[in-house]
């Protein structure tokens, strides 16, 4: 029998990332989406609802994800879903879907954790803005092209 399983959510953070590392010492980032739903009902009334997800990311993207990421900032996951079950101390048994994170995207530019990076390496973080404007380094008479 064939299967799918592949999930696509857009949401908000709504915790800081949880980052945390496995006897193999593989990264393991927790992160919560909340992800909203609006609608109008059958009188016009705007109506919204809101699914809070729970995504696990591993290895470099796990760290991507602590790095750059911050409650309230704006994600795209793209990944399966899984159902954990486990036994609490107590005797309990207790599960939970989640989402494994095979993809994401950030969806915008926050003033979170840092910028994320263009490419290649994470950026250094920006000097505190001073009140004296920089010298300027371009030759005489190209100061004013705005690129």
């Amino acid at each position: 029998m064939a299967s799918y399983n592949k999930v696509i959510l857009v949401g908000n953070l709504t915790r800081d990332p949880q980052l945390s590392y496995l006897p193999s010492q593989t990264p393991v980032c927790e992160i919560g989406l909340a992800v909203n739903h609006r609608w109008r009902d059958k009188d016009g009334q705007q109506r919204e609802e809101v699914c809070f997800i729970d995504c696990t990311a591993f290895g470099r993207q796990a760290e991507t994800l602590n790095q750059y990421m911050s409650k309230g900032r704006q994600l795209l996951v793209e990944g399966r879903l899984s159902f954990d079950q486990w036994e609490t101390n107590d005797g309990q048994k207790r599960s939970k879907h989640r989402v494994r994170i095979a993809n994401f995207q950030f969806l915008d530019s926050g003033s979170g954790r840092g910028q994320a990076p263009s490419a290649g390496a994470p950026r250094a973080a920006a000097p505190p803005p001073t009140n004296q404007s920089p010298p300027s380094a371009a030759p005489p008479g190209e100061e004013d092209i705005p690129f």
